[in-house]
Parts: C-alpha cells; sequence; structure tokens
C-alpha cells in the first residue's frame, strides 16, 4: 500500500483526521493547497475529494473558476492513482482533459476512479474524475493520463 493511503487510513482513524490529512497535503502539494479541498475517501481504485464554494476559488461569473475545477480533479485522479497503487510507486501526470458542462457552484464533490495494473515497470493509466453539485449534477469531468511508476519489491 502506497504510504498516502496508509497516512490517510490512520487519520481517518481519529476525530478531524481528514482535515488534518487535507491541510498537511495541501501544504506538500502548494498548488493543489490552494483550493482548499478535503479528501474524504480513498480507497483501492477510487479517491472523493470535496471542495468548499467559496469566494477564493470563483470568478467573475459567480461560479466556481474552471482552473479550481481542473485543479480538483487532477488531485482527485492522482490521489487514486497513488492511493490504488503498491508502496515505492511514483507517478505523474502527463495529459489533462477537462469538460466543463454547467457552472459550478455551491459544494462540489469529485469522484474519481481508476484500475492501476501491479506489474512492476512503467506504466500509461488513465483516471477518470467526475465533479458533481449537491443536487448530484455532473457540473465537470476529467480524464486524466499519469504515468505510474512501479518498482519492483526488494
Amino acid at each position: 500500500m502506497h504510504p498516502v493511503r496508509k497516512w490517510f487510513e490512520k487519520a481517518r482513524a481519529i476525530p478531524g483526521g481528514t482535515r488534518v490529512f487535507s491541510w498537511v497535503l495541501g501544504r506538500y502539494i502548494p498548488y493543489t493547497g490552494s483550493i482548499g479541498s478535503r479528501v474524504e475517501s480513498l480507497s483501492d481504485g477510487e479517491a472523493v475529494v470535496r471542495l468548499e464554494d467559496r469566494r477564493g476559488v470563483r470568478n467573475h461569473l459567480d461560479s466556481v473558476h474552471a482552473v479550481a475545477l481542473a485543479n480538483l480533479g487532477e488531485f482527485s485522479t492522482g490521489l487514486a492513482v497513488l492511493g490504488s497503487a503498491p508502496d515505492g510507486s511514483r507517478a505523474i501526470l502527463r495529459r489533462l482533459e477537462v469538460d466543463y458542462r454547467k457552472k459550478a457552484r455551491g459544494t462540489l464533490v469529485a469522484t474519481a476512479r481508476v484500475e492501476v495494473p501491479r506489474d512492476p515497470g512503467r506504466h500509461e493509466v488513465w483516471a477518470r474524475s467526475e465533479i458533481r453539485d449537491r443536487e448530484g449534477e455532473v457540473v465537470t469531468s476529467i480524464d486524466a493520463l499519469w504515468v505510474l511508476d512501479i518498482r519492483p519489491r526488494s
């Protein structure tokens, strides 16, 4: 199990732990941390991340900014990939495709899903995230191509 997932499992076992986990991760990844999202769950093949609507992520049209949505989608897919990868794995984003379907307002939830190979080596892995509003409508979908390096166990 990748350390990111181990840390999340430990954090969720204590009150307020997921909030602290999300804050620490945001400090480690400053640009991602700038949107102030919160990791709700992280399991094999899936990550769920919440973004509260606030002035700091809005645009001039009074909706969540397109780049904040892309950031949320990229973050959730990255977590899904690493959360599913074996210990010692590394990943880097190679491609990001974003489909904006409607203005995003209110609390948003990004759910990313992925199937990660287990064999050692370099793999290209597509992950998909759908960002939904409080009514459950998809406001944005993200397809992310991650290059995943799975190192052999020693």
